[in-house]
């Protein structure tokens, strides 16, 4: 089963592996997992599959330029208003959101994302198979497997509402401070 690919990988892929010019990640639609060689919450376990995700996203009557290779490398290096799983991330291991710009967007600031960047470099690790429809894997993964970090389609799991209230006080925190440059 495809699901073998993501829960027990041949190979855990770190960000100085993905992140190259020659970047392994293939630039084609499909499903990638993230595991943790230190867990992002003492509730959670190390060295395990926690999330998944897809690229593109399903969107009906639009296309996506998203691929595996676009999304993996910039849960990497991109910023919480851009990544689900960054913006997780950084709540549970407690980093300040901020509302930037026009307000609208929240980040960690450029020294909460380069925090949680080297964060994930020393502890993420991913791996990816190719689907070319991954939601309707994405969503058998979600519901079959153990997967806290996902909150979309995931109400069954134990971790669901502490993550969503954890993210939820961490939104509201940022409203209440004065917007970031």
């Amino acid at each position: 089963m495809e699901a073998t690919a993501l829960v027990s990988p041949d190979h855990l892929w770190s960000a100085q592996e993905v992140l190259v010019r020659s970047s392994p990640v293939p630039a084609a639609a499909g499903v990638y997992g993230w595991h943790f060689e230190q867990p992002p919450h003492p509730d959670l376990k190390a060295g395990r599959l926690l999330y998944v995700g897809i690229a593109p996203r399903y969107m009906a009557n639009r296309t996506s330029t998203q691929n595996l290779r676009k999304r993996v490398r910039y849960h990497y290096r991109g910023n919480a208003a851009g990544s689900t799983l960054r913006l997780t991330l950084g709540c549970l291991l407690g980093l300040e959101l901020r509302r930037v710009g026009s307000g609208k967007r929240m980040t960690f600031g450029k020294a909460g994302e380069a925090t949680l960047s080297q964060w994930m470099a020393d502890n993420a690790r991913a791996c990816w198979i190719e689907q070319s429809e991954p939601w309707d894997l994405e969503s058998q993964l979600i519901s079959q497997l153990d997967l806290p970090l996902n909150l979309d389609q995931n109400r069954h799991n134990a971790f669901h509402s502490r993550l969503k209230e954890l993210r939820a006080q961490a939104r509201q925190r940022a409203r209440e401070l004065p917007i970031s440059s």
